[in-house]
């Protein structure tokens, strides 16, 4: 569940943040999973708004010298690669262990059926 206040700072401090009159707007649920472990790393300190709204910036400029066609539907995508790069570069985690988790995710998927909880297990990991 995503605090409410701290989504309308949020919008307030990154304006790119897709929205409505009713605040943040998501396409997909893990969009809204990201945004929320980035409000929760915020208010734990980890980071300011204004260091954050550069680390996206840097990550969409990145990706649109890639060839992004920046259309908004890979807004979340650039976001969830800056929050990988800036947690990485705060220590939390490196960047080895976020590819090793993202890997073992995928592997999840591919043996859980539709519908069914993904669930990780250590063989995801090898």
């Amino acid at each position: 569940m995503i605090d409410q206040a701290a989504a309308a700072r949020a919008t307030r401090e990154v304006p790119s943040i897709p929205r409505d009159d009713d605040g943040p707007v998501f396409r997909e649920p893990w969009e809204a999973q990201a945004f929320a472990m980035t409000l929760a790393l915020h208010e734990r300190g980890l980071f300011t708004w204004p260091e954050w709204a550069a680390a996206l910036a840097a990550e969409i400029k990145r990706a649109q010298a890639a060839g992004d066609p920046d259309i908004g539907e890979t807004y979340y995508a650039h976001w969830l690669a800056a929050l990988e790069k800036l947690v990485a570069d705060k220590g939390v985690t490196t960047s080895h262990d976020l590819h090793r988790t993202r890997d073992a995710w995928d592997h999840a998927c591919d043996r859980t059926p539709h519908g069914q909880p993904i669930v990780l297990r250590a063989e995801d990991f090898a």
